[in-house]
């Protein structure tokens, strides 16, 4: 016996319920761009936030599953960081210069490193 007399579509439901955690003031983001991320880290009672630079090397999925991956060369290591766009855990978000690339994924950056890895600029 089904006692249910109104049908809701599956993806609109869905929908409904991302439409209140998805952010809206996020600039566009593209593959290449350089990007800085305000992380919220709590640190016993406190909380503070770390900010974290590098190239957009990745992104995957849509909507409020939307992440990056974000790689940094620090004292010649190179570090790579996936990042939910949409947590609320990424305080800010700020695209500091744009690239002019043809992939969709960066991966040779890994195996490239001092001027081989520049990218050229971009300009909007």
């Amino acid at each position: 016996m089904n006692n249910f007399t109104v049908s809701i579509n599956r993806t609109e439901l869905i929908k409904s319920v991302e439409a209140e955690h998805v952010k809206q003031t996020l600039p566009p983001l593209f593959v290449g761009d350089n990007v800085k991320l305000g992380v919220l880290i709590r640190e016993g009672n406190k909380e503070r936030t770390q900010y974290y630079e590098g190239i957009i090397i990745a992104q995957k999925n849509t909507r409020i599953n939307k992440t990056i991956t974000v790689r940094r060369v620090l004292q010649g290591i190179g570090i790579e960081r996936i990042f939910l766009i949409h947590s609320p855990k990424l305080v800010s978000l700020e695209v500091t210069k744009s690239s002019r690339v043809r992939r969709s994924k960066l991966y040779y950056l890994r195996n490239l490193s001092g001027k081989a890895s520049r990218l050229k600029q971009r300009f909007d």
